[in-house]
């Protein structure tokens, strides 16, 4: 997605004064329905105590029943030993990012290091097939020293040199966390008694360095000091060696925002040339401020934009709507000269870099050193480009990687034009690359092992026509031999939601589970993603939410026409928002499918601005509190419109107790509600994992080895 809620974490000077308070946002002009109102007389509301004990021992009971069925399968073992020997192979392509003090920085999890391992190597190490590994932070020893649950959420380092790192650690997976200062050069965590080390208490917190003195902290100062959302919106500067109550306030929204957070721009010798706070008025919308010593001054830049980063002495931006004050279109990506950005932001003059075509979408940008790096899909097809700044403006190459892949970037060096690169598909294992982004020359450094035969297979694209006439893209992967008769077992993935695109990519535990066993697998493009950019979000916003769950059901029944599958031996899965997706798709068109896989999904749409942090996503669902919204919202909620007497096939729910954003209460009253309609259903629900649903590898290989023994029981029996 675009819009980042917790801004990106880096480094600055210290801001001496605080910033005005922000401009209010204007209130609803629409009569808002109290919130104690909404689902008032939902019978499961209890269900929304986390970690209640009588949600806990009724979770555990579910657990108890499902999986008997499930783990009971003669299939089960066997696919969950092989899910778990492929996540923990030693082969793995082992993914790194460089470090300013020269080293290669990776995390790494495995039958030994079940909770991970931070490492480091070297370039040439790395080259070689066995590298040679140093630990820098070993967290099951750490977890079982401080006998804590941790969960390793990365590190925020301090430029250039990245020795000193915020490191973040989770209590079984959620996205509350602590933060604590650590030192890779002597591998431990600065003492905040001796060396006034950070340490920051749990919490949704969005900290980066301002310089090695100073942090910039969003957090819960006071208690129900967040927002409706549940995060931050008031950022304060962070002395080392002061008491955290005693942090300078800098800036302040309001509790009515999504978040707020602070963050810079750095050139590429670690110094700061800009500080930046985000304002989140929703989730796609945000003001941005620049701080300077007299406070936060307002840029006027439209709300739907996102500053991608600085190289060359350009800030690089996307943009999520039209700005036609400027000339500019949604989805373009643009520049500024920031020197004369900072000095008069209204007169600057901005350059159109990349104009993406209908087909087209900027999915991710990177700098290096001199370069920017634009990762494109065209027809969700990945290519990457290199853009130069000159005195003539900017010039593009592209890397000559290979073609009909999805290309992912990766770390980008400061120090030079380095960078490393993903190169993935369907059917062909991830490949790793180095590319000098000056010269273009490249290196394939790594390539990850084949998982299962994909020699006879092959992929597919096709078009299925909406209800509204639109063509939606979807990926088909099946054995080459496949009979068009009906009879292929088929999973439908599908997501459609937060401008996330759904592009081809290499999973070995579904080739070994689902398609080396003969399944067929179906990746829908459908609105709401970002496949061809910000418009293609947009068009399954909030009133036009339906139009995202026709495009499924048009996928659906064209996969039925063409006879590659049939409603008997037609599968679905989807997770969070997809989670959704597949709730519509239950209580819509449950005559199309005879397996759904609902995973860590939201399902009660009526009050999941209540639940978890479900107000932060109002500006892709809309707020059920306004009585026109809610009126949209209530046609495809899934939880009021579960009935009794329809043809719902026997689903498959799984959330994680966790799950701190979603929250499984969700999944939880599904469950229920079916199971009081008088459907079957099975449950799992994971005690740890967070909104992933597995914390480690072993989680992880369990959840997968249930959902394909479900779906086989469904679609190949």
């Amino acid at each position: 997605m675009r819009r980042l809620l917790l801004a990106l974490l880096a480094s600055t000077s210290l801001m001496t004064t605080a910033a005005q308070a922000a401009d209010p946002v204007p209130a609803d002009t629409e009569a808002r329905t109290p919130l104690a109102d909404l689902g008032k007389d939902d019978p499961y509301k209890w269900m929304e105590e986390i970690e209640g004990e009588r949600p806990l021992a009724w979770a555990k009971a579910q657990n108890t029943r499902s999986l008997a069925v499930l783990q009971g399968d003669s299939r089960y073992a066997g696919l969950e030993s092989q899910a778990l020997a492929i996540l923990n192979a030693k082969d793995r392509v082992p993914g790194v990012s460089f470090a300013g003090d020269g080293s290669l920085r990776n995390f790494w999890q495995d039958a030994e290091h079940v909770r991970g391992v931070w490492r480091q190597t070297t370039l040439e190490s790395y080259r070689t097939a066995e590298p040679q590994w140093e630990t820098i932070l070993d967290i099951d020893a750490l977890s079982k020293a401080e006998n804590a649950n941790w969960v390793f959420k990365g590190a925020g380092c301090l430029a250039p040199d990245d020795t000193r790192c915020l490191v973040s650690l989770s209590n079984g997976g959620k996205d509350a966390m602590v933060v604590r200062e650590f030192d890779t050069t002597t591998r431990t965590f600065v003492d905040p008694a001796k060396g006034g080390g950070f340490v920051l208490p749990e919490g949704k917190q969005s900290v980066g360095w301002l310089d090695r003195d100073t942090l910039l902290v969003a957090r819960e100062w006071e208690p129900g000091q967040v927002t409706k959302s549940g995060y931050a919106y008031v950022v304060k500067a962070w002395k080392r060696g002061t008491p955290l109550a005693s942090a300078k306030e800098v800036f302040r929204g309001t509790p009515d925002d999504v978040s707020a957070s602070a963050y810079t721009l750095l050139d590429a010798d670690g110094k700061v040339v800009a500080t930046l706070v985000n304002r989140a008025v929703s989730f796609f919308e945000a003001e941005t401020y620049l701080l300077t010593d007299k406070g936060a001054a307002k840029l006027p830049l439209p709300l739907k934009s996102s500053v991608q980063g600085y190289v060359a002495g350009q800030m690089i931006m996307t943009l999520e709507q039209d700005w036609p004050e400027r000339g500019f279109k949604t989805g373009d990506l643009i520049s500024f000269d920031l020197a004369a950005f900072k000095a008069d932001p209204a007169k600057a003059a901005a350059t159109l870099v990349l104009r993406p075509t209908a087909k087209q979408s900027v999915e991710t940008v990177t700098t290096t050193r001199d370069r920017l790096v634009v990762g494109l899909l065209d027809n969700v097809t990945g290519g990457a480009l290199v853009y130069r700044h000159g005195p003539g403006g900017w010039t593009s190459q592209k890397l000559a990687l290979p073609t009909n892949s999805t290309i992912g970037l990766g770390s980008a060096s400061q120090k030079d034009d380095r960078l490393f690169l993903s190169v993935t598909g369907y059917l062909t294992p991830s490949t790793y690359w180095l590319a000098d982004a000056a010269s273009l020359q490249l290196e394939q450094v790594k390539a990850s092992p084949a998982r299962f035969d994909a020699s006879a297979h092959v992929v597919e694209q096709f078009e299925a026509t909406s209800t509204d006439g639109t063509r939606i893209p979807y990926f088909v992967v099946r054995p080459r031999g496949v009979k068009y008769d009906g009879t292929a077992p088929t999973l439908l993935y599908a997501y459609g939601g937060f401008q996330a695109s759904m592009t081809p990519a290499y999973s070995g535990v579904m080739g070994k589970l689902w398609l080396e066993r003969g399944g067929t697998y179906v990746v829908a493009n459908i609105r709401g993603g970002g496949e061809f950019g910000p418009a293609w979000h947009n068009a399954g916003l909030k009133e036009n939410r339906q139009k995202v769950y026709d495009d499924f059901f048009a996928v659906s029944q064209d996969l039925i026409t063409r006879k590659i599958t049939s409603p008997r031996r037609l599968g679905i899965m989807g997770g969070s928002n997809g989670g959704l997706l597949m709730g519509v798709a239950l209580t819509q068109r449950p005559e199309l499918y005879n397996a759904v896989v609902v995973q860590v999904p939201l399902f009660d749409m009526i009050r999941y601005t209540q639940i978890g942090a479900g107000a932060s996503w109002v500006g892709e669902y809309g707020d059920p509190a306004i009585p026109s919204e809610r009126a949209v919202i209530a046609k495809y909620d899934p939880y009021s419109n579960l009935k009794a007497g329809q043809n719902y096939p026997e689903v498959f729910i799984e959330t994680s107790t966790k799950d701190d954003r979603v929250h499984p209460a969700h999944a939880r009253k599904a469950a229920a509600r079916l199971e009081e309609l008088g459907y079957p259903v099975l449950y799992y629900e994971n005690i740890d994992g967070g909104h992933a649903a597995s914390a480690n590898l072993a989680e992880t290989a369990r959840r997968q080895a249930l959902e394909y023994i479900y779906l086989s029981k469904k679609l190949m029996d």
